[in-house]
C-alpha cells in the first residue's frame, strides 16, 4: 500500500482521509484490531460485501441532491476504482462495488473535490438524511424543507455525540402531509407545518422497519423550525447514553423507547438541555428559494415518432412544479442501477437545459428538476436514447428492491432477480397498472427490510424453504401496508411463504383478484381490510405446497446453479470491542480529540469527547472483569458498584456524579478544560489499575 497526498483544502476532511489511510496501513501490518478497524471503516462508508477481498463504498448524498459536477465526479470515481455501475439506495445514496480497500482513501479524496463525502454513510452513526425528492418544487408543500435537511446533515456530520452509538440513526424530512419521505418509519421524522404564520414541523419519534417494525410516536404536533437541531441533539445524546450496545438486534432506538416508554424517554431528553451545544446552524433558505440557474438556450427541435408513447411518458413521468412554467421529470431506474456513460450524458443535459440539479429518490429513481415546458419533447428524445424514458415513474411497475444475494452478506434469496421478473409480468400482463399509484411493490432479500418490503401494499421477503432434505429459495408474501399521510402508515401482514419461482404467479393471482373484486376507486389497503388476511391466505395457499417442487424450484432467479443458503456476517452496524488495551488506547485518542475541539472553540464537542473517554475507560476495566456493558448508563452504574463502592478505584464522589458533571454545566471553555483534565486523570488511574492487575496475574 503506497501513501498519497491529498489536495483537499478543508483540513478536517483531509485529516479524516489521512486517518483512514493510516488505519488501513496499521490493519495490513497486523497492528490494528480487526473488529475495531471494521467499525472505523464502516463510519467512513466502506462496507464489506458478499465477495471476499473487495468493498462496497457508499457515497453519502444528503437528501439525494446531486449537481452535474458531482455526478461527473462520481462517474469518474466509479470508472477508476469500481465497475462503472452506480446503485441508488432507498436512502438516496449511491453505492459502488468491488472496490479495493487500499484505494478507498484515494477514492474519497477524489470525491471531496466536488464536496461529496463518505463520512458516516454506514456504521453506528446518523445515516444519510433523506427528504422528499420533490422538496422545493412540490405544489403541496408549506415550505421547502431542503435547507433544514441540509443544516441537520452539516450539524451532525463528525459531531462527537453520534460517532459510536449502539446502532444507526435515521432522519427524514417530508415535503408535505403526503409524507413521501416516510416519517413514521424513522428514528426522527419531520413533516412541515405553518402555525400562526410561523414555520415548524410535526415530529415523529422512534419508528423503524427491520424484522420488528415499529410505527413512530408523535413527539410533537408542532415545534418551531429553529428548535429541530437542539431537539435532535438531545435525542441523540439520550440514545447514545441509554441505547443497547451488546445485543445488536435490540439496539435501535425504537427498542429503547419501547422498553422505557415515550414519556420517560422525553424526560431524559429534557435533562440534556443544559449541556447542549447551544449552536444554532444557519438555515440557508434564500439559497434554496433562489431561481434555478437556467441557461439562455433555445429548445432543440426534435421529431417524436411515437406520439402515443410520448404522451404516456408525460402522463406518468412528468409533473408540474410549484414554480410556474417549470416541470420535473422522473426517470425510472429499474433496481436502482445505472451506469457511468449514461450518468455523464445526463449530467451534461441537466447543466445545459435544466437547473443543474437532480434528486435521487427513495424508490431508487432519479428526479430531474426545473425543466421548461417547451423542452419536454427534447428531454424525452434524449432520455429515450439513453434508455431513461421508461414510463411508470413512481407507479406500481416501479418496483423497489435491495441488492439481496448479488452483493450483500445478509441476503438469503435474490431480490433483484425476482424484481426483474415481476416487472415483466406487470408490463406484459397488467399494463393498466403502469399508471397505478395505489399499489407499491417492494422486495428485500432478508428480514432487515432494506427494500422496505414490510411497509408496501404488496411486499416480498427473501427466505428459504425446506423440501425433505433439500432447501429452496422462497418468498414471504406480505400484504396490506402503505403510507396514509401526515405521519401515519401501515405495516404489511405476513400472509404466506411460497417458493421463489412461484412469486410471479402469486402476483398474478393478487392483481387479478383485485381487478375482479375491488370496488370502483377502492384503494388496495381498503380492499385488503375488507377481505381480511385469511381471504388472501386461502387465495395463495396452494402456491405454498412444497410436495410438488421441480428441479427448477431449487434454482433462484438470476442464477443457473442450485440454491445454497449462505448468510455471512452483516455490517449494518459496528461491533463490540473486548480488547482492554484497545479500549484504553481509544480513550487516549478521545482526549486528544477533546483537546483539538477545545482549541477550535467547539466547547460542547470537546466536553462530549471527554465524556466518551471517561465512559470508554470505565468500559475497559469492566470488560477485563467480563462484566456486561450493554449501555453507557449501564457502564456508569456498574462501574460504581464494581470499582468505586468496593474501593478498587478511589474518587471523591460517585462515578455517576463524576461523569454527569457534563449534564449540570453549560458548555463553557472553563468547564471543558476542567472536564478534559478529569478525563485525563481518570484514564491514568484506570490504566495504572489495569497494569497492576496484569502484573499480579
Amino acid at each position: 500500500m503506497q501513501s498519497f497526498r491529498t489536495e483537499i483544502e478543508n483540513p478536517v476532511v483531509e485529516q479524516d482521509i489521512l486517518d483512514l489511510e493510516k488505519k488501513i496501513r496499521q490493519f495490513r501490518e497486523g497492528k490494528a484490531d480487526e473488529e475495531k478497524f471494521r467499525s472505523l471503516r464502516l463510519a467512513r462508508g466502506v462496507y464489506g460485501q458478499r465477495q471476499s477481498g473487495v468493498q462496497m463504498v457508499r457515497i453519502k448524498l444528503p437528501f439525494g441532491k446531486v449537481t452535474s459536477e458531482q455526478l461527473h465526479r462520481i462517474a469518474d470515481v466509479s470508472d477508476e476504482y469500481s465497475t462503472g455501475r452506480l446503485h441508488i439506495t432507498t436512502r438516496q445514496d449511491i453505492q459502488i462495488h468491488f472496490v479495493s480497500l487500499d484505494r478507498t482513501p484515494e477514492l474519497w479524496a477524489q470525491l471531496e473535490k466536488d464536496d461529496v463525502t463518505l463520512r458516516e454513510a454506514c456504521g453506528n452513526t446518523v445515516r444519510n438524511i433523506t427528504a422528499s425528492p420533490d422538496a422545493g418544487i412540490d405544489p403541496k408543500e408549506p415550505f421547502d424543507v431542503s435547507p433544514y435537511a441540509e443544516a441537520t446533515f452539516k450539524f451532525f456530520l463528525r459531531n462527537p455525540i453520534c460517532q459510536e452509538m449502539g446502532r444507526k440513526f435515521k432522519i427524514a424530512f417530508s415535503s408535505s402531509d403526503d409524507d413521501t419521505a416516510l416519517s413514521y418509519i424513522h428514528d426522527l421524522g419531520f413533516i412541515p407545518k405553518i402555525q400562526d404564520g410561523k414555520r415548524g414541523f410535526k415530529v415523529m419519534l422512534g419508528g423503524g422497519l427491520g424484522s420488528q417494525p415499529r410505527h413512530a410516536d408523535v413527539l410533537s404536533d408542532f415545534i418551531p423550525a429553529e428548535e429541530i437541531i437542539p431537539l435532535t441533539e438531545g435525542v441523540l445524546r439520550v440514545f447514545d447514553r441509554y441505547g443497547e450496545r451488546a445485543k445488536r438486534l435490540k439496539a435501535r432506538m425504537k427498542f429503547l423507547i419501547k422498553d422505557i416508554g415515550r414519556e420517560a424517554f422525553l424526560e431524559l431528553v429534557e435533562e440534556q438541555k443544559t449541556s447542549l451545544s447551544g449552536k444554532q446552524p444557519e438555515f440557508e433558505i434564500e439559497k434554496f428559494e433562489a431561481a434555478p440557474p437556467l441557461q439562455n438556450v433555445e429548445a432543440p427541435s426534435v421529431n417524436i415518432e411515437d406520439q402515443k408513447a410520448f404522451e404516456t411518458w408525460k402522463n406518468t413521468n412528468v409533473a408540474p412544479q410549484k414554480q410556474e412554467g417549470l416541470f420535473s421529470i422522473g426517470i425510472r431506474v429499474p433496481l436502482g442501477d445505472f451506469y457511468t456513460g449514461g450518468a455523464r450524458k445526463l449530467a451534461d443535459l441537466i447543466r445545459k437545459y435544466a437547473g443543474n440539479e437532480l434528486r435521487l429518490t427513495l424508490r431508487q429513481d432519479i428526479l430531474i428538476r426545473h425543466v421548461r415546458e417547451e423542452f419536454l419533447p427534447f428531454f424525452y428524445s434524449e432520455l429515450k436514447d439513453l434508455g431513461y424514458a421508461e414510463a411508470g415513474y413512481n407507479k406500481t411497475v416501479d418496483i423497489t428492491a435491495c441488492p439481496g444475494t448479488d452483493t450483500c452478506n445478509l441476503g438469503i434469496a435474490s431480490s433483484t432477480g425476482i424484481a426483474d421478473v415481476l416487472e415483466d409480468v406487470l408490463k406484459e400482463e397488467f399494463p393498466n397498472f403502469m399508471n397505478g399509484r395505489d399499489i407499491t411493490i417492494k422486495i428485500s432479500g432478508c428480514m432487515n427490510a432494506c427494500g422496505q418490503h414490510n411497509m408496501a401494499e404488496i411486499g416480498f421477503q427473501g427466505m428459504s424453504i425446506k423440501s425433505g432434505k433439500a432447501v429452496a429459495p422462497a418468498l414471504q408474501v406480505l400484504l396490506g401496508g402503505g403510507v396514509l399521510g401526515n405521519g401515519e402508515g401501515r405495516f404489511a401482514d405476513k400472509v404466506v411463504k411460497v417458493p421463489s419461482k412461484r412469486g410471479p404467479e402469486a402476483l398474478r393471482i393478487l392483481l387479478k383478484d383485485f381487478e375482479a373484486n375491488a370496488e370502483k376507486d377502492e384503494k388496495y389497503v381498503i380492499y385488503y381490510d375488507r377481505q381480511g388476511k385469511t381471504y388472501f391466505y386461502d387465495l395463495l395457499k396452494d402456491l405454498a405446497d412444497t410436495s410438488n417442487l421441480t428441479e427448477n424450484d431449487f434454482i433462484d432467479w438470476g442464477h443457473e446453479k442450485s440454491y445454497i443458503k449462505a448468510v455471512g456476517v452483516g455490517e449494518c452496524a459496528g461491533v463490540v470491542i473486548d480488547l482492554v488495551a484497545t479500549l484504553l488506547f481509544e480513550s487516549e485518542e478521545k482526549i486528544d480529540n477533546a483537546k483539538s475541539a477545545l482549541e477550535r472553540g467547539a466547547y460542547s464537542d470537546s466536553i462530549y469527547h471527554a465524556y466518551s473517554s471517561i465512559v470508554n475507560s470505565a468500559k475497559a476495566l469492566l470488560t477485563a472483569e467480563d462484566i456486561k456493558t450493554n449501555t453507557h448508563a449501564g457502564i456508569i452504574s456498574q462501574f460504581d458498584k464494581s470499582y468505586v463502592e468496593t474501593g478498587k478505584i478511589e474518587l471523591s464522589t460517585s462515578f455517576k456524579d463524576f461523569v454527569y458533571q457534563m449534564k449540570e454545566n453549560e458548555p463553557t471553555k472553563a468547564f471543558a478544560e476542567k472536564y478534559i483534565e478529569d478525563a485525563s486523570l481518570f484514564l491514568k488511574r484506570a490504566d495504572a489499575y489495569r497494569t497492576r492487575e496484569v502484573q499480579n496475574v
